[in-house]
């Protein structure tokens, strides 16, 4: 499937603005800018099997596609919300639990790349993954 293999962080686009929007303190944006993140997808079919490692936590989940499920990003913050896939796309609509806002994700390969781009309040971010 287009999204299997392993992804390290190559580079970011407005990263640090998008974890200001989202609440995160100073010393957190500037850590998580060089957490050094590494994403293992595989997928069979509608499921995913998910592995994210970075210098400050590792963690696996699992997750189908349309089907809610609660996730705590690497700040702390707790959402809930699922992926979907449109076309070649996969698209991630999460609910804040602490204030209800909504953030937005979404995950497409172009070439040796994964992009993942979030949007929050209007804040536009991304990361650009390469094929580890």
């Amino acid at each position: 499937m287009t999204f299997n293999g392993n992804w390290k962080v190559d580079r970011n686009d407005n990263y640090d603005k998008f974890m200001e929007q989202m609440g995160v303190n100073m010393v957190k944006r500037k850590l998580a800018v060089h957490d050094n993140l590494k994403i293992t997808i595989e997928q069979n079919g509608d499921k995913f099997h998910v592995k994210e490692s970075s210098n400050f936590r590792t963690l696996e989940l699992d997750l189908t596609l349309g089907v809610n499920f609660d996730y705590s990003l690497a700040d702390g913050t707790e959402v809930t919300g699922s992926w979907g896939l449109e076309g070649e796309m996969m698209k991630g609509t999460f609910t804040r639990k602490d204030n209800g806002k909504q953030l937005t994700t979404t995950r497409i390969v172009q070439g040796d790349e994964l992009i993942q781009s979030y949007n929050y309040e209007g804040v536009d971010a991304k990361r650009i993954f390469k094929r580890a």
